[in-house]
């Protein structure tokens, strides 16, 4: 005699385990929950948008990947500019950092994003993980970008000391700082920090870009005022590493669920979207 006390008769003599019925139940409930904005704007460092599918819900979530790979080339990198222990070179010593931690989890982290519909954090991503491989590229002997100012006979380091490098090297920090404007002002739609990290980068960007043109009209006079304009630059460098280190442990401390949940000052319900006034209207 067959004992169905722990089944629910389906019909005919079909049983199914209630108590397995009633985990698959929960699940579906869990999964069914919609996520407030605030959730999915500190998750994916983007306003939340509507998409086709659940993709959302089937893969993991990609942000802190590109994020990691963003601040093991910047904070190493910042340390160099400032000098720290006698450090330097332009953060030549970590090419392979900028290629294969920076650039490639970076970008990876960007086709996740956009495979998910995260528009803004795709673009955010791919647009610095190609920055790392770029700034890799310039700093690898084999790209010979020192080497093409280089007069005849000099070793390639001395392209440094050429204007013609350092002005054409300071237009492309100059538009990464623009490009950085853009992103901070984009940023106002999720949340404080992430706001602040632009703002440390458009400092950055544009501290090293008067350094480089400062090189390019006297490289031996002014010297000692463009080394101080890098340091400044690693500084602010430095400060947005930090603040992207606070959002890395917020970003994980969330995605495991951690008992202390760490703040990064909300935006989305402050700032509101047109398509929200509009409705609103």
């Amino acid at each position: 005699m067959s004992d169905h006390s722990n089944g629910i008769k389906k019909g005919g003599d079909d049983y199914v385990d209630s108590s397995h019925e009633a985990a698959l139940g929960r699940f579906r409930s869990a999964a069914s929950v919609a996520m407030t904005p605030e959730l999915f704007e500190k998750l994916y460092l983007s306003p939340q948008n509507a998409v086709k599918g659940d993709l959302r819900k089937t893969f993991a979530n990609p942000t802190p990947i590109a994020v990691a790979g963003f601040l093991l080339c910047l904070t190493p990198l910042s340390c160099d500019l400032m000098g720290w222990r006698g450090a330097g070179g332009n953060g030549a010593a970590s090419i392979p950092v900028y290629y294969f931690q920076g650039g490639i989890l970076m970008t990876l982290g960007a086709l996740l994003e956009w495979i998910l519909g995260n528009t803004f954090s795709a673009v955010v991503f791919g647009s610095f993980g190609t920055f790392w491989l770029s700034f890799a590229g310039t700093l690898s002997p084999s790209f010979a970008a020192f080497a093409s100012y280089a007069p005849a006979g000099e070793p390639a380091a001395a392209g440094l000391e050429t204007p013609a490098f350092n002005a054409s090297f300071g237009f492309w920090l100059l538009v990464m700082a623009l490009l950085c404007v853009v992103y901070m002002i984009c940023a106002i739609r999720t949340n404080i920090i992430f706001f602040l990290i632009f703002l440390c980068l458009v400092i950055s960007f544009g501290l090293l870009t008067g350094a480089y043109w400062v090189l390019a009209q006297d490289f031996a006079g002014n010297a000692a005022r463009a080394q101080k304009l890098v340091v400044g630059g690693g500084a602010a460098g430095f400060a947005c590493a930090s603040l992207g280190w606070y959002l890395f442990l917020a970003l994980l401390f969330a995605a495991v669920d951690f008992p202390i949940q760490l703040p990064v000052g909300d935006l989305s319900s402050l700032v509101r979207g047109h398509s929200e006034r509009n409705k609103m209207a």
